[in-house]
């Protein structure tokens, strides 16, 4: 098992989607959003064109994480990212993380694209366990990984210095069979499908 296959995860309010170099000017501008500077903090270098195209152009050829766009299914436009990375095959087990932009906030999107993409680890990778960290300062980003399923697993405690203030960062995972479970919805709607599939 590995990432070579890029797939179209498609939703009812969002379709992931494998990303391209034309891609890099929006996801720059995604990237340089205030709010998501916030809550993903610095890249710590300057991020020039060349460099996003050189990025984005080169998602589609990782074979040891998956890079999906966010989009619009009204329009295609780009609305942030979803990453599956930090892959280690024997443990069957990856580190996610996403950032949406202003356009796609507020609309159950980032909700959904996170049940696409971790639905398709459990369900078609067969990962074990998928785990990620955030800010104990991004409210909206906790509530979200919980309602999908994510259990807050520990915080490591002042990880990094903010605008002069130390921050903590909550640690959190889903299993295998705690999806199985309830497929995103632990309050309900248990075994529906994660996501529509189609290989690139």
């Amino acid at each position: 098992m590995d990432f070579s296959v890029k797939p179209v995860l498609t939703g009812e309010r969002t379709v992931l989607r494998p990303f391209t170099e034309a891609d890099a000017a929006r996801m720059g501008e995604i990237i340089g959003d205030p709010e998501v500077r916030r809550f993903t903090g610095s890249p710590g270098h300057e991020l020039t064109p060349e460099l996003l195209r050189s990025w984005y152009g080169s998602r589609s050829a990782q074979p040891d994480r998956l890079d999906l766009a966010v989009t619009d299914p009204a329009d295609g436009e780009v609305l942030g990212e979803v990453v599956l990375h930090a892959w280690v095959p024997e443990e069957r087990s990856c580190t996610f993380r996403t950032l949406i932009g202003a356009r796609g906030r507020g609309r159950g999107i980032g909700t959904e694209a996170t049940r696409l993409i971790v639905g398709y680890a459990f369900e078609e990778l067969g990962l074990h366990r998928v785990q990620l960290d955030a800010y104990a300062f991004n409210d909206r980003a906790l509530r979200v990984y919980e309602k999908v399923g994510f259990v807050r697993e520990g915080v490591r405690r002042e990880v990094e210095l903010r605008d002069g203030v130390w921050v903590d960062e909550v640690l959190m995972a889903v299993l295998d069979h705690e999806w199985a479970a309830h497929r995103g919805h632990p309050g309900g709607r248990a075994g529906r499908p994660a996501a529509g599939v189609r290989a690139r």
